[in-house]
């Protein structure tokens, strides 16, 4: 039976087929405001924070805003109990697609600075 792939080892010919993103586990980088044409929870706003302050937060550019207040907007109606089946399944979708979740991590090729 063939070993399983290390893509963290300096030899892994897969390390060069998938191209590997370290990501750093304290960016730096600030906050964007959070968009305007609604009222803003402070539990929506602490989420934004998290996010914004995420490793995967560094590959995330400010047109990402929208997408990243989307997930606070379905968060919190899946907290409140509001939630509609497609919130929940865009919720879980979007978050995928921002690296939030060890799924999207991997289809993104990335890992975080302590692995």
């Amino acid at each position: 039976m063939p070993k399983p792939r290390n893509p963290q080892s300096p030899h892994s010919r897969y390390r060069e087929a998938q191209r590997i993103t370290v990501l750093p586990l304290d960016h730096g980088l600030p906050v964007p405001d959070m968009p305007e044409g609604r009222e803003w929870s402070e539990h929506e706003r602490v989420y934004w924070r998290e996010l914004w302050e995420t490793p995967q937060a560094s590959q995330w550019d400010d047109s990402t805003a929208g997408i990243v207040s989307a997930v606070v907007v379905y968060w919190s109606a899946i907290l409140a109990g509001t939630a509609s089946n497609t919130q929940h399944m865009e919720y879980r979708h979007l978050t995928k697609s921002l690296g939030l979740t060890p799924e999207g991590m991997r289809a993104l090729g990335w890992v975080t600075g302590d692995e």
